[in-house]
């Protein structure tokens, strides 16, 4: 199976480290950027980087915006690029098209006009903080849709030396568990019998609403 390719546009602090993460991961990736500074720094850490202005249709038609697999819009507070970048991707038939989204109207428009998934990067960052500071257990929380979210969190004391059976945390906290890191090693899909123990960090999917149950037992 061949990497997929994909193009950034916007190299600020989230769209260069989007792009450099895609390439450690061994993809390939084009950025695009209209400043010539940035550009410059980002070219030792991608395959392709290009200095060019958002809103030029046609310079995307010559990159051949339309042989990438995806396009992550990641222009910062320029709407109106933003809005044109994700356009264009969308005419051209880039199958993929993820767009960041200042605000819920901005993510909105973005949806509208075709953007197959939004990002709101500063408001997910505040989101982890708030969580990380009220409740020290849990270590990271992912929006899985509106209503529900991912989080990893310390087994709690109460969890320990016990199986997954008899925890029921189904039940109890109305979550599923969907892996258990023991160290380095990660179990995907733990069995009913599986025992927690001391610092397993526990992966549950689970309700916005239900996770202040974790939280107040924290």
């Amino acid at each position: 199976m061949r990497n997929k390719q994909f193009i950034v546009i916007g190299c600020g602090r989230f769209g260069s480290s989007v792009a450099k993460t895609l390439t450690k991961l061994g993809h390939e990736v084009m950025v695009i950027d209209k400043d010539a500074d940035i550009i410059k720094d980002i070219s030792e850490y991608v395959a392709h980087a290009v200095q060019m202005d958002a809103l030029d249709e046609a310079s995307f038609r010559t990159i051949g915006i339309r042989n990438f697999d995806v396009a992550v819009i990641a222009i910062g507070s320029d709407i109106e690029a933003s809005i044109m970048a994700t356009l264009i991707a969308k005419e051209a038939g880039v199958p993929v098209v993820i767009a960041k989204a200042l605000t819920e109207i901005h993510g909105k428009v973005l949806k509208r006009i075709g953007a197959d998934k939004i990002i709101y990067p500063e408001r997910d960052m505040g989101m982890r903080v708030a969580y990380g500071i009220s409740a020290p257990n849990i270590l990271d929380i992912i929006e899985f849709s509106p209503d529900y979210s991912i989080i990893e969190t310390e087994a709690l004391k109460e969890w320990e030396n016990k199986s997954l059976k008899d925890l029921n945390l189904s039940r109890q906290y109305g979550m599923t568990v969907i892996a258990i890191k023991t160290g380095d090693k990660i179990n995907i899909v733990p069995s009913s019998e599986e025992i927690i123990k001391k610092d397993d960090v526990i992966v549950v999917l689970g309700s916005n609403a239900n996770l202040k149950r974790i939280r107040e037992d924290n």
